[in-house]
């Protein structure tokens, strides 16, 4: 067994894949869960760096300003979900690049992760 498929079957033990399907719906169903997933983050991002710093005092609304983290860790918990419940979908569908999508989705959980770890720290 080489390095590659010991690492896949670890892989699959940790997201706890029993079936790998390939077919065409599941490839597609794991394209557009990724999208979401991404959708789901940039929203994140968007509200703790545009939305709730910048607009809502330009606006007037500087006292909701405060509730960023109230808004921001159930939304960064729901990207988070997503996330890895878009990883998984790669490897079951054993997508082409799934290990290059797996990269992608841990960088963007790493951020997502600090933003609602700060978000956290916040409210004490």
């Amino acid at each position: 067994m080489t390095k590659s498929q010991t690492l896949n079957r670890q892989i699959y033990r940790v997201l706890r894949i029993s079936k790998v399907d390939d077919s065409a719906p599941k490839q597609a169903e794991a394209q557009r869960l990724f999208s979401f997933a991404m959708v789901i983050s940039g929203l994140r991002c968007i509200l703790s760096y545009l939305i709730l710093p910048i607009l809502l005092p330009a606006l007037g609304l500087g006292a909701t300003a405060s509730l960023g983290a109230a808004i921001g860790i159930p939304v960064g918990v729901v990207a988070l979900f997503f996330d890895v419940k878009g990883i998984r979908r790669f490897w079951v569908a054993n997508y082409r690049y799934k290990v290059q999508m797996t990269v992608i989705y841990l960088m963007v959980i790493g951020l997502v992760s600090y933003l609602v770890i700060r978000d956290i720290v916040s409210l004490f």
